[in-house]
């Protein structure tokens, strides 16, 4: 039975076989789709991009306090429009990004056996989740807390007054750093539990390198988080618990894998006799 749902596999590959023009071209075609995609949430979020922005402040002015006027300034005349252009390519990204990984599946779809692909699609969405878990960690946790911590730092009452007035292009800089260092941080579980699926690693393995991890957390996390210790910490400490969350779901897996691999060796015994 095994050896004939393998050979069944084989042929549903080689039946989706196509010479390297024919790859090519319909990677040209799934870029084109992309970038359709991504142009089209491009216009849109330029068209709201003054709304977003300050949506976006809404942390600085938790830390501030509420009914305090935010004052932000920009330095050169083409300062803010260029912010805006950043900000709608960032918003872009993220509404396009059901159209992108619609387009990778169907690129890579063809190359995968049947088990792969429905083994595959959860993780598209999953990636996605814990994309958009990260940025609201940031947005309603990190941001808030690391502006007060910025904004503590102000002098006032002594004989240099001292105050915090951010320009508008290096507030949303630090923000979609934020944003992406805390979203690449929490796809770790996505990469460990593929890894598992595909039979690289194991829970035990992620027990064993737990303190090396740690380490390679920390490091990871000065590296992608701005220059101070607090915004280090709220991103190491999060990605930690998902390491840990990662070993339960890789446990997981790798029972599931280890239980169909012992069915599917059962049948092979029982249609041998």
């Amino acid at each position: 039975m095994q050896e004939t749902v393998n050979r069944e596999g084989h042929d549903e590959i080689e039946a989706s076989k196509a010479p390297l023009l024919d790859h090519l071209i319909e990677l040209r075609q799934r870029l084109i789709y992309a970038t359709i995609g991504i142009g089209i949430g491009f216009v849109i979020c330029f068209a709201f991009a003054t709304d977003i922005y300050n949506l976006l402040v809404w942390p600085y002015q938790v830390a501030r306090g509420e009914g305090q006027t935010i004052e932000m300034i920009y330095t050169a005349p083409h300062e803010f429009f260029f912010t805006k252009l950043k900000l709608a390519l960032f918003g872009a990204v993220f509404l396009a990004f059901p159209i992108i990984a619609t387009q990778i599946y169907r690129f890579v779809a063809p190359g995968l056996y049947k088990n792969e692909r429905d083994a595959f699609r959860p993780y598209l969405l999953w990636t996605f989740l814990l994309f958009c878990l990260g940025a609201m960690v940031v947005y309603f946790i990190v941001m808030p807390l690391a502006m007060k911590f910025f904004l503590s730092m102000e002098q006032t009452g002594g004989p240099v007054e001292i105050h915090l007035q951010a320009r508008v292009s290096e507030y949303l800089s630090l923000i979609m750093t934020l944003i992406l260092g805390f979203g690449i941080m929490f796809q770790l579980p996505v990469v460990l539990t593929l890894l598992a699926q595909a039979g690289i690693i194991g829970a035990q393995n992620l027990r064993d390198f737990r303190r090396y991890a740690i380490v390679a957390i920390t490091a990871a996390a000065g590296v992608l988080s701005p220059p101070d210790p607090f915004s280090m910490m709220a991103m190491a400490l999060p990605t930690v618990l998902l390491y840990e969350a990662a070993i339960w779901s890789v446990a997981r897996v790798e029972k599931q894998r280890l239980a169909k691999e012992a069915a599917a060796g059962t049948d092979v015994t029982n249609s041998g006799t």
